[in-house]
């Protein structure tokens, strides 16, 4: 694999890019077997910034119980913080609550928000768009329950990474269509926007980079198992794009939906949504969630910065 890599890679991108060559190839074990693998091989946590407390919860989802994580940061006044509803990624197959802990911690006290993480339901036992109407559970009882923990009503956004960035984005319009709670912003990390395969990004990245296109295909394989024509699965399908809250589009130069990342942007930004677009060129899907890179800090600074700005948090 490294091989095919570019040469002009940072050494430690690189030497990250080779130890992920033993992540397990997805394509050759069931969900089950692969949530099994991944949990196994999860370091334990080192960094646990601090909050003011971090609270399970369990509300009534559309497919039963709906575990939340519900973190509050430290803070120095008694105003209402934004609330951020968040979707972990994991292809829409794994990863949980514990797998997006830290990255979870980290933004409610650096952007200095509530964060509300969502446990949705997973593929393929529970196909698309399960995930989007657990998401969009979670955003109605925040809606409703922010004041409880801190949280201002009036200033909701949901937010997610790769996999959790299309549920970002789907359940911005599932709120939209439906009249539901008002967003105040989408916020989309590497998003998982579509499936097509054949975009700039998915030839030139497709391989060698962690995230490949076989992976991406089996992982739409278990989560749209009967097409994605629906745009509850597939947000640029959507007929008009027009009324839908500000948007946050971070993308990854190395990772294969990075073209479609930016094409939604691009969409968005034609119907008439706000759109704070940024490419983190010479890094590859899911770094955000590396905190030993040391490219990761920085990159989580801007990230954070554009939160703060669409939330409009002094």
């Amino acid at each position: 694999m490294a091989g095919q890599r570019r040469s002009d890679l940072h050494p430690e991108v690189e030497a990250m890019l080779s130890a992920l060559e033993s992540f397990p190839d997805v394509t050759e074990h069931s969900a089950a077997e692969l949530r099994e693998l991944i949990v196994s091989r999860r370091a334990p946590l080192t960094r646990q910034p601090a909050t003011k407390h971090a609270e399970d919860r369990t509300i009534d989802g559309p497919g039963g119980a709906l575990a939340l994580r519900v973190y509050v940061p430290e803070t120095r006044g008694d105003a209402p913080l934004p609330v951020v509803v968040f979707a972990h990624g994991g292809g829409f197959v794994f990863c949980d609550l514990d797998s997006h802990d830290e990255f979870c911690r980290s933004m409610a006290a650096a952007v200095g928000v509530v964060v509300v993480a969502v446990d949705y339901r997973r593929a393929p036992e529970s196909a698309g768009p399960a995930a989007m109407e657990d998401v969009y559970a979670a955003l109605v009882w925040t809606a409703g329950n922010a004041a409880d923990f801190g949280g201002d009503p009036e200033r909701i956004a949901v937010a997610g990474d790769s996999a959790g960035g299309n549920l970002a984005a789907t359940v911005s319009l599932a709120a939209r269509d439906r009249g539901g709670p008002r967003i105040a912003a989408q916020i989309m990390l590497y998003p998982v926007i579509d499936d097509d395969f054949t975009t700039e990004s998915y030839r030139r990245y497709g391989e060698g980079y962690y995230n490949t296109t076989g992976a991406m295909r089996w992982y739409w394989q278990q989560y749209a198992p009967d097409g994605t024509d629906n745009p509850y699965l597939v947000p640029s399908k959507a007929e008009s794009l027009a009324g839908l809250p500000p948007a946050v589009v971070a993308t990854a130069e190395l990772d294969p939906p990075c073209s479609a990342g930016e094409e939604y942007a691009r969409l968005l930004a034609e119907a008439g949504v706000p759109v704070t677009a940024h490419r983190f060129d010479g890094l590859f899907h899911g770094f955000l969630t590396f905190p030993s890179l040391s490219l990761t800090g920085p990159a989580r600074e801007q990230v954070w910065a554009m939160m703060r700005d669409v939330l409009e948090v002094s």
